[in-house]
């Protein structure tokens, strides 16, 4: 089974999973709602990115907004002595209070960004950062172009190898392919909602497809029922519009009926729903590199199964995908 893949125009060879660590940069607000995955255990985040080195992921994706600098300083103290080992994405373009651990305004002019990049390297305590990418999903054409411009220098520099952005717009990253070193972006991707034009950019260009919440915020991990309820101190239950699935911290009734229906296709071949959900991401393209979050060793273990499992078969794919349009007809 391959465990790795190349990362867009980069050439690494890096593990087809990796790890988003979103969750384990503990709690902070955007617009005054909590926009963490509520309290974490430092020494556990450690040891659960020790064991997914361990497993054959190398890929970890944090970002500055995380914790306002936690989640990176973990991840810098957890690969002490084992650097050579991964490969380092984060993100910037989220201005922060770190004293409030609140997320501010977008800042993605040149200046800020030569003042972030630096912020972050000394936070993950490494000379230099694999995949430096844009956070905010939307900008101007303006903003952009100054921000790839800046990004290329960044590169010059030594700074950072290579960058991208985590955006859905297919059209908007398409005009960032004249940057020579623009080699991915990081688009939402599960199997209940798919992005087949950037899935298509990225196949045509020979772009990295990263897939932040392949697990739909841990919706395909089938750990939810009709009676969970997320806290106001989790990003899932704290109100925000663009949260998917949850309406006041409760998973829909809608989401729980279409993830029971693809349940047994998805546990096909002894996967637990969270390997095969990943398993369809592996499937759905040959340029995705899924990221799912962690705070523990045995969620870690679970989701780097799906190295093991590898993509759902091309038959599997395709009943899914009746499904999933039968679903849609009768919605």
């Amino acid at each position: 089974m391959t465990t790795t893949r190349i990362f867009g125009r980069t050439g690494w060879k890096v593990g087809a999973v990796g790890l988003g660590c979103w969750a384990i940069g503990g709690e902070f607000t955007l617009d005054g709602r909590s926009d963490g995955w509520g309290a974490v255990d430092d020494s556990q985040s450690v040891r659960a990115i020790h064991l997914a080195l361990e497993l054959g992921a190398n890929l970890f994706d944090s970002a500055d907004a995380y914790g306002t600098g936690h989640s990176e300083e973990v991840l810098g103290a957890a690969l002490q002595g084992r650097r050579d080992q991964a490969v380092i994405a984060t993100k910037f373009g989220f201005t922060y209070d770190a004293e409030r651990r609140a997320l501010g305004a977008v800042d993605v002019s040149s200046r800020y960004i030569h003042w972030a990049v630096a912020q972050s390297l000394k936070r993950l305590k490494t000379d230099v950062i694999d995949f430096y990418q844009i956070h905010p999903g939307t900008l101007g054409d303006h903003e952009a172009e100054q921000a790839g411009e800046a990004l290329e220098r960044l590169v010059e520099k030594g700074q950072i190898r290579a960058w991208g952005w985590s955006t859905d717009d297919a059209a908007a990253a398409r005009r960032m392919l004249k940057f020579p070193n623009f080699a991915g972006v990081q688009q939402e991707l599960n199997i209940l909602h798919d992005g087949p034009a950037m899935l298509s950019l990225c196949a045509e260009a020979g772009l990295a497809s990263m897939n932040r919440s392949p697990l739909a915020m841990g919706l395909l991990s089938g750990k939810f029922t009709s009676a969970s309820r997320m806290a106001a101190t989790d990003v899932r239950g704290a109100g925000h519009p663009w949260v998917r699935h949850f309406e006041n911290g409760v998973p829909t009734p809608q989401v729980l009926s279409r993830i029971e229906a693809l349940r047994d296709l998805l546990t096909q071949g002894g996967r637990t729903l969270a390997q095969g959900a990943l398993g369809w991401n592996l499937a759905r393209s040959a340029n995705t590199f899924p990221i799912p979050g962690f705070k523990t060793e045995e969620q870690v273990r679970d989701n780097l199964g799906a190295l093991e499992k590898g993509p759902l078969p091309a038959a599997t794919m395709a009943e899914i995908q009746k499904l999933l349009h039968a679903q849609t007809e009768g919605a």
